[in-house]
């Protein structure tokens, strides 16, 4: 059977039907109110994401006119609003305006289509093996050869043929599958493009605050089980380490807390420690060393 007929040529399979959250993700029994009805959002919370939608609308401007403007006049008012959270509602424009992928898509008109309908790949089997493994639980990737997975299929295989150098890895489909949510199948295609090759700056470049990042959402989230895992044998730590607690998961009470720890200072004393401890047993290049994990000018920017 000729492999593109797997996935071009295939009926979709019936649509599923199960509760969903607010992003699309089948909710779990056990998550369910005892009376039946879902938790929403408080009034509060409503409101300050109302909030937010305006303060970022003003900066995008129509269509993302603003945005470089604005990018250059405040920057660090930029990063403090990203921090504290993209409205969802405009996830898809900020992510391509920031990693520059709406350039691309501009400068290639019809490249995407010709990958799509006129290439071949040599991953194209492989790419149908792992897409029902991508978000089985999300309702626009589960339907058997439905639209999320066929638009999957298309980015994964378009990208294959596009950087033929690194082709099509497994667990591509989650970043592809991400994008989905938040975009047209050509936008997705080119901020996939953007991230893995980069468009304006080095492959992620402008995403990532370094490794601090890691030390402080760690920290975050061992704070709210610390009390029970020291009084925990080593044996049954994992077992905690798997099951948060549910307010860990919310990204408005999680990362303000990660940010709320200062560990630069503390991270840049063990770097310079490993380099004293190493330059007895090793030569190390001074172009070769560890780039700073915090320029000063970023340790200024707070929340």
């Amino acid at each position: 059977m000729d492999k593109k007929k797997a996935i071009d040529e295939s009926e979709p399979g019936p649509a599923p039907s199960h509760a969903v959250d607010r992003f699309g993700f089948i909710k779990p029994e056990q998550s369910n109110r005892p009376d039946g009805i879902p938790k929403g959002r408080s009034i509060h919370e409503r409101e300050r994401e109302e909030r937010r939608i305006r303060k970022w609308r003003k900066m995008i401007g129509i269509g993302g006119s603003d945005w470089k403007h604005y990018v250059r006049r405040n920057p660090y008012v930029v990063k403090r609003r990203i921090r504290k959270g993209i409205p969802d509602c405009l996830r898809g424009l900020v992510w391509q305006l920031i990693s520059g992928s709406r350039d691309l898509l501009l400068m290639n008109p019809g490249v995407y289509e010709t990958l799509v309908i006129y290439e071949t790949s040599a991953s194209e089997l492989e790419i149908i093996r792992d897409i029902s493994r991508t978000f089985p639980t999300h309702v626009f990737f589960q339907q058997r050869h439905g639209l999320g997975q066929r638009s999957l299929y298309n980015i994964l295989k378009a990208y294959s043929v596009y950087d033929r150098d690194v082709g099509y890895v497994q667990g591509m489909g989650f970043l592809a599958g991400l994008l989905l949510l938040y975009m047209s199948e050509e936008d997705a295609f080119w901020l996939l493009v953007a991230l893995l090759k980069g468009a304006v700056h080095a492959p992620m470049e402008g995403l990532y605050q370094g490794i601090k990042v890691v030390f402080q959402v760690g920290l975050a989230l061992l704070s709210f089980c610390h009390d029970d895992l020291v009084k925990l044998p080593f044996e049954k730590l994992l077992h905690s380490l798997r099951n948060f607690p549910e307010e860990a998961t919310d990204p408005d009470v999680l990362l303000p807390l990660a940010f709320s720890f200062k560990v630069s200072s503390h991270l840049e004393e063990f770097q310079n420690e490993y380099h004293k401890q190493h330059e007895g047993t090793s030569e190390i290049s001074s172009s070769k060393r560890l780039q700073p994990l915090i320029s000063k000018k970023d340790e200024q920017i707070r929340n």
